[in-house]
């Protein structure tokens, strides 16, 4: 059962449910910075940035194990995969439908499993560039080069995503991933 606290102060009635733990925050935030790093500050065919996409390949890693292990919220199970519940979804928020999911909504939860295999994609591609066999294959630098692009188009539309949510919802999704709880409004739906 999450935690709730009914506040005191803030906005009247709001529950503040505990969902996102430190080590999910830590992990999202950092692998916001690799990508951040790779793909702004790092020269491409530099040792810093092959170094920082292993850490980001290594992170996707930690998180899917912490997926399988760690509390409630950070498991798979509290955000499957299911494309029919996502568009479910986007219809009943086309329908005005305000419900606040304590893990990620159905469109959110694709989302994650699209930016972490993606990075994985990079990875892999990454790592094979730096083969012998796979180096200077054309090929492989487009597979990587095309998984970049993916990312960052899946970057500008998991935040805009997340602006959108948090207007709907009246949730300020940034702060939850800073602080790992959602301050719910009162009468709120949560599923």
């Amino acid at each position: 059962m999450p935690t709730v606290t009914h506040l005191q102060n803030g906005r009247e009635g709001a529950r503040d449910v505990a969902v996102w733990d430190p080590l999910v925050r830590l992990i999202h935030w950092s692998l916001a910075l690799t990508i951040l790093l790779n793909g702004a500050f790092t020269d491409d065919e530099g040792m810093v940035h092959q170094w920082v996409g292993y850490v980001a390949l290594g992170l996707v890693g930690i998180r899917v194990v912490w997926a399988l292990i760690g509390p409630r919220h950070a498991r798979f199970a509290a955000f499957p995969p299911n494309p029919m519940r996502a568009l479910r979804y986007l219809k009943a928020v086309r329908a005005g439908d305000r419900t606040v999911h304590l893990s990620h909504n159905p469109l959110g939860a694709l989302m994650v499993y699209n930016l972490w295999l993606t990075v994985i994609a990079m990875g892999v591609t990454g790592y094979m560039m730096t083969t012998l066999r796979f180096f200077g294959i054309d090929w492989v630098k487009e597979a990587h080069e095309l998984a970049f692009n993916w990312l960052m188009l899946s970057v500008a539309l998991h935040v805009a995503g997340v602006a959108f949510d948090t207007w709907r919802s009246g949730v300020n999704l940034l702060r939850a991933m800073l602080l790992g709880r959602k301050r719910i409004p009162k009468g709120t739906s949560v599923e």
